[in-house]
């Protein structure tokens, strides 16, 4: 008798182990988060909120009125039954719009480290603003400050990423050129949108372009690395 309660006890720890491991490895959505609920994945729901613009104030990982109210605005901006509560569907929902959010500020960052380079000199093999710049060294160096590592040599940037043809080209794009127009990659850039590219040029260092006919003649095609 003891030993089957020894028995059952052992079980119901081990249960109730697991039981534990999956709760915390359990991600938002996969459990609905309402008016009470605590813990990480509410500490989650409210630091996506707050980086989507809904001011939850502090992430403190309880599911107060303050929280209801914040999801209640982003169901109704995205279409979403507005009821305040955290099920599968707004979970995904808020994942998507708080990746979009990460990616398109990072191109923001990217485009605006580029621009800050303008007027920096062309140097062959340079890779950074003191020494200057050639058109691969220009692009690692930007990638690389928003934490993007890129391989040194254009053709071996040509190499990554997602291709992109000239009419679907996007703001953060990498554009490449054969500039010898032999088809191969010789020339990088980044696209800026507006049909505009910033690189390091050999003639007047970091500055930007109008894909105009020239270039739009020896472009090879994009890559999309985020």
């Amino acid at each position: 008798m003891i030993k089957n309660k020894l028995m059952l006890s052992i079980v119901v720890v081990v249960l109730l182990f697991f039981s534990v491991v999956s709760v915390c490895q359990a991600s938002m959505g996969t459990t609905l988060l309402r008016i009470g609920s605590t813990g990480p994945d509410v500490v989650e729901l409210q630091t996506k909120l707050n980086y989507l613009g809904y001011n939850v104030g502090t992430a403190d990982g309880i599911f107060g009125n303050h929280t209801k109210e914040q999801v209640i605005a982003f169901q109704t901006n995205k279409g979403l039954s507005a009821d305040g509560l955290v099920g599968s569907l707004t979970a995904t929902t808020l994942n998507t719009a708080f990746a979009e959010k990460q990616r398109q500020d990072k191109i923001n960052s990217i485009i605006n480290i580029a621009n800050q380079n303008i007027g920096v000199r062309y140097q062959w093999g340079g890779t950074s603003p003191t020494t200057g710049f050639d058109c691969s060294g220009f692009t690692s160096y930007v990638f690389a400050q928003n934490g993007i590592s890129l391989p040194r040599i254009s053709r071996d940037q040509y190499n990554v990423g997602t291709s992109v043809n000239y009419t679907g080209l996007q703001q953060g794009d990498l554009v490449f050129f054969s500039i010898a127009n032999n088809g191969i990659v010789d020339h990088v850039g980044i696209y800026l949108g507006n049909n505009q590219f910033i690189n390091a040029s050999s003639s007047k260092g970091v500055t930007i372009y109008t894909m105009g006919p020239y270039w739009q003649s020896i472009f090879l095609g994009g890559k999309r690395v985020l």
